[in-house]
C-alpha cells in the first residue's frame, strides 16, 4: 500500500490569515513527501506554501497554532527532524523528504500523553492552551538533545510566548523530568611542582 496522498484541487486557494496572495493559486500543484508522525505521505500542494497550513488545512492536523506568522511566538512549533523549529516560517518544500512530528505524533512510549505533557499538567503549566503545543515540541526538543539542562538552558530553548505568563511553571515541569540540578563543589587546583618550587621555605626566611 502507498503512502497516503493529500491534494489540494486545482484552483483552490488554502485558507490563510496573510491572504491568498501569499499562497498563490494551485493549479499544477507538486508533490511532496515526507515522514509525518512515522508515516510516509505525499502533499500534492503548493510547495511554498508554508507547513503549518498544510499540516491544518490539508492534512488537518490542528495541533499547531497561528500566533505571528513570523517564527517569533513558537505556538505552530513542530520537531522537524527531531529539532522544534517554526512551521509557519518553513515551506513544504523546505519540509520535503524531512521527518516532521506534530503534538498529535508525540506519545509515551508505551502510549498516553508524553511525559512532557504529564509534568505541564503536574505543575498546572497550561491556562488557556494555545502555546502549549509549541511548549511541549520546544521542551521535548530541548530534553533529547540535553537530559541535564540547566534553568539558563530551559530559558535559552523556551523562547515561546505564553500570554498567560507561565513561565516559573514551566522550569518547574522540566526540572519533574531532570530532576533538581546538584551544586557541584569546585575543587581547589592540586599544588604543582612549579607552585611548590615559587613559594619561600620556611627555613629561607630564618
Amino acid at each position: 500500500m502507498g503512502a497516503p496522498c493529500f491534494r489540494t484541487p486545482p484552483g483552490q486557494r488554502i485558507a490563510s490569515p496573510h491572504g491568498a496572495k501569499s499562497l498563490g493559486t494551485l493549479e499544477t500543484p507538486a508533490m511532496a513527501s515526507l515522514l509525518l508522525n512515522d508515516r510516509p505521505v505525499d502533499f500534492a500542494v503548493d510547495p511554498e506554501t508554508p507547513l503549518l497550513w498544510v499540516l491544518r488545512d490539508v492534512a488537518n492536523l490542528t495541533g499547531a497554532k497561528y500566533g505571528c506568522g513570523s517564527g517569533d511566538c513558537g505556538s505552530c512549533m513542530v520537531l522537524v527532524d527531531g529539532e522544534a523549529l517554526a512551521s509557519c516560517t518553513l515551506s513544504l518544500a523546505e519540509a520535503q523528504g524531512r521527518s516532521i512530528t506534530t503534538i498529535e505524533g508525540l506519545r509515551a512510549p508505551g502510549g498516553g500523553l508524553h511525559p512532557v505533557q504529564q509534568a505541564l499538567l503536574d505543575e498546572q503549566a497550561i491556562q488557556c492552551g494555545f502555546c502549549t503545543p509549541g511548549l511541549v515540541m520546544a521542551i521535548a526538543s530541548l530534553l533529547a538533545r540535553n537530559p541535564r539542562p540547566t534553568d539558563a538552558d530551559i530559558r535559552a530553548a523556551l523562547t515561546n510566548l505564553c500570554r498567560c505568563g507561565v513561565y516559573p511553571r514551566l522550569i518547574r515541569a522540566v526540572r519533574r523530568l531532570t530532576g533538581p540540578m546538584i551544586a557541584i563543589p569546585i575543587e581547589p587546583a592540586a599544588e604543582t611542582a612549579a607552585d611548590a618550587a615559587a613559594e619561600p621555605s620556611a627555613e629561607a626566611g630564618r
